[in-house]
């Protein structure tokens, strides 16, 4: 059986390596370092499911998940925003825009497995 794709999208390197170095073993993990690439490649790659920092140079992550819902052929996938900010307002925005969960850092895999398993089964 072939592993699903997590698209993981965060302007901090170290953040995706871990990301790379605690999903991989289950998932097939690709690669952006901004909203404007995530899009790119979602439209290009069609991952099962992103995982997508707020704060990011170039494109931010409501610009880019907004874009991602709104475009035919990527709106079916889910994107799950993992960002250290925390406010309720900020998860509500993400709501707004198309968001399916929000993971606030630090994180643990647990916290990830948990927001993410249910979205494979709808996507």
């Amino acid at each position: 059986m072939q592993k699903k794709r997590i698209l993981v999208v965060d302007d901090e390197p170290n953040i995706r390596l871990l990301l790379i170095r605690m999903l991989s073993n289950d998932y097939t993990i690709l690669e952006a370092t901004d909203g404007q690439e995530a899009i790119d490649l979602a439209r290009d790659l069609k991952p099962d499911l992103i995982l997508m920092d707020l704060l990011m140079p170039r494109m931010d992550g409501y610009t880019a998940c907004s874009v991602i819902k709104t475009d035919p052929t990527t709106r079916g996938i889910p994107v799950v925003m993992l960002t250290a900010v925390g406010f309720e307002l900020n998860k509500q925005l993400a709501e707004r825009v198309g968001a399916s969960g929000y993971i606030t850092k630090p994180f643990a895999l647990s916290d990830i497995i948990k927001t993410i398993s249910p979205l494979f089964s709808v996507s």
